[in-house]
């Protein structure tokens, strides 16, 4: 029984399976990430912790966009900057003629394990595509996009 609502029965579902966090986080790790996007415990433990800070920030007298704003950076630190995203974004550029742009994901995804090495040269943290070595990091990439390209074809 509910001690809020008397006479009413609790609910049967588990909170975090509807956690808001636990759904953005995943919507976005399918998309940008979809390595991570198994990894149960990193997406609940890191739910959990956005769901703290929102909660924390509110008891703090934060608005509720504040609070939001406290939350997203909880839940997405580390995870602004995307391999998956970056080569995308060179296929559009760079290979439009080759890759058609309804494809780019598909041949992205399979790009991935072949650019890892390029990727391990450099330090991917957050806001890593606003320095310097952003522009030589897709410099590369689009060096090994082309003998794929040429290898594989698509």
């Amino acid at each position: 029984m509910n001690p809020n609502k008397p006479n009413m029965p609790a609910p049967s579902v588990e909170p975090d399976e509807l956690s808001y966090y636990r759904l953005t986080l995943l919507s976005y790790l399918r998309e940008s990430h979809p390595e991570r996007a198994a990894d149960d415990a990193f997406i609940r433990a890191r739910a959990d912790l956005a769901a703290e800070a929102f909660s924390n920030a509110v008891r703090s007298g934060m608005n509720y966009d504040e609070a939001v704003q406290q939350a997203d950076e909880v839940l997405f630190q580390g995870l602004h900057f995307s391999r998956l995203d970056t080569l995308i974004t060179v296929l559009w550029n760079e290979f439009a003629d080759e890759v058609p742009a309804g494809r780019a994901r598909e041949v992205a995804l399979q790009l991935l394990p072949e650019c890892g090495r390029v990727f391990s040269g450099y330090d991917l943290s957050d806001g890593f595509e606003f320095t310097p070595d952003f522009d030589r990091l897709c410099g590369e990439l689009a060096g090994v996009i082309s003998i794929w390209l040429e290898e594989n074809g698509i």
